[in-house]
Formats: structure tokens, sequence, C-alpha cells
């Protein structure tokens, strides 16, 4: 039987937030929202409350009244789908959607960056994974291993890197730097406030001191050599998946156009512009 529905929804889900956009049936764009974290490692309950908050938020801006999830079909691009109990148990909580597709955010970000066409991304914030849609429509991920013991080159992995430095620092086996003194400064300016910092850094909050690399990197040396790092490591990453660098390849994600300066050149010269974000992703799973 043919699934009838009224709009289409995209929904892009992380641990930062979520984002939603809404369209007709027919695809015409209506409104977009976002709101809070909807990553299945909150939990489905969460996840689901974020999602449905985000929605009525879309449709309040499109200036429509809350629509039943029966009239919606709904693609979503959702953090923690890797994890198969938390995927099921998300689709087993739909609350009647016509239509739902759920997929990773990674995978989202690649459809919604080369237009649901063959191609490669290395999506970088708070973590880092890199995905490729081949022409014989097999699909291929690399990096995405969570950290600690992955995602290089991630907002995570640089922050942590600068936290190590400045601990360094404060120990004197390290001169003081700009970066590590902006480090120091951002938890709280001595020595028990980074040992009380660094007992509750947690992934996000590493991430929150790779702007402070990203700021120093013109004139720290330690920055600058982490920000090449990230960009010889974001390289490997979309080589592992296309060897022979025949697909078209987009850096994503928050961190993505901040480390453009310090890419390799071989790898800087062959990006091309992400055509749309993973909302429009999302929304590419609704065509499936």
């Amino acid at each position: 039987m043919t699934e009838a529905f009224e709009y289409r929804l995209g929904v892009d889900g992380g641990g930062s937030g979520t984002r939603v956009c809404l369209s007709d049936a027919d695809g015409r764009p209506l409104a977009r929202a976002e709101g809070g974290p909807s990553a299945l490692s909150r939990g489905v309950p969460q996840a689901w409350s974020a999602v449905n908050q985000v929605v009525a938020s879309a449709f309040a801006q499109a200036g429509l009244p809350p629509v039943p999830p029966a009239r919606c079909a709904i693609g979503l691009g959702l953090s923690g789908v890797h994890n198969a109990d938390w995927a099921e148990a998300f689709r087993a909580a739909d609350p009647g959607y016509a239509r739902l597709r759920l997929a990773t955010d990674g995978y989202t970000t690649l459809l919604g960056a080369h237009g649901g066409l063959p191609g490669v991304i290395v999506a970088l914030g708070t973590g880092s994974i890199g995905e490729a849609l081949y022409p014989d429509g097999s699909h291929r991920e690399a990096g995405g291993w969570g950290y600690p013991s992955g995602d290089e080159a991630s907002g995570a992995w640089l922050g942590q890197r600068a936290a190590q430095y400045a601990q360094m620092a404060l120990d004197g086996r390290l001169a003081a730097t700009p970066l590590t003194r902006a480090v120091l400064k951002h938890v709280g300016g001595d020595w028990q406030a980074m040992m009380a910092w660094n007992g509750r850094a947690t992934p996000t909050l590493f991430a929150q001191l790779a702007p402070l690399v990203v700021a120093n990197g013109r004139r720290d040396s330690l920055a600058a050599e982490l920000l090449r790092q990230a960009g010889r490591d974001a390289w490997s990453i979309a080589k592992a998946l296309d060897p022979d660098e025949s697909l078209p390849t987009a850096l994503c994600g928050g961190l993505g156009q901040a480390l453009r300066d310090w890419l390799p050149p071989e790898f800087a010269a062959r990006l091309s512009a992400p055509r749309g974000d993973a909302c429009a992703g999302a929304l590419l799973l609704l065509a499936a």
C-alpha cells in the first residue's frame, strides 16, 4: 500500500542540537527550526521528545497548526543509530508517522553534500567520520570510532591535546604559549581549576577548546602543528574511502570550514562545496 502524506520532515539530530526542515509533499520548502539534542545516547524518550519539539516549532514557523504524524513522512539522521538496539527502540517508539526512514547523521550528511549522488565526505565536529557513496550504490565509512580511541581531526581531539599542553605548561614540562594560556584562562585560571575541569571533561567539553586552537594557529607553533595534523588526518580518512581520488569530496561539519587553511594543499585542491546539509540529506532518505 502506498503511504499518503501531506508534509515531509528532514531531521538532523546529534549531541549538540536538532535541526528540522519542513516541506510539503511535493518537496517545496516551508520552514526550518532548531532545538535541543536528540542523540540516541541520551535515551530514546529524550531523542523523541527533542524531535517532537523541533518538529512542532517548524510547523509553527510555517504558520501551520500542529499536524498529526500520520499526515507526515519523516527522515531522520541521528547520532547513535550505529547502535542497533538504540535504533530498534527508536523505531519502536514511532508515534505513527506515515513513513519513517532512519539513518546515521553521517549518512544523511553524505546524501546532502552530494545531492544523493556518489561522493565522499569528511565530517568534522565534536567527533569525526568519513562516508562514501559509490556509483554501484554501495556505502562505506572510515573513522568514526569515537573518543578517545578515534575521532582524529575532531573538536574533541584538538581540545584534548590543547588541554594536555596546558597541563604540561602548568607542570613546567613545557614553556607557556598563547594557546596554553588561553586554555588555562578558559578552565578557570589556575592549577586547581584545571584539575577540577579535567576531572569532569567530556568530548563536548574538550571540543569547546578547539576554537582556542584555531584562534592561536597563526601565532603559536603548538596550535599550528595540531591544526596541520588534523588536516593530515582528515585527508587520510578521505584517501581510505577513495584511494584513486575519483569521487567528489566535501569537508563538512562545524570544524570543517575552520580547518580549510590547514589542509594539505593536494587535499584542499580537490574539495568541492557541499550542495546541501544533513537536513537536506534526511529528506532524501524519503525518496528511497
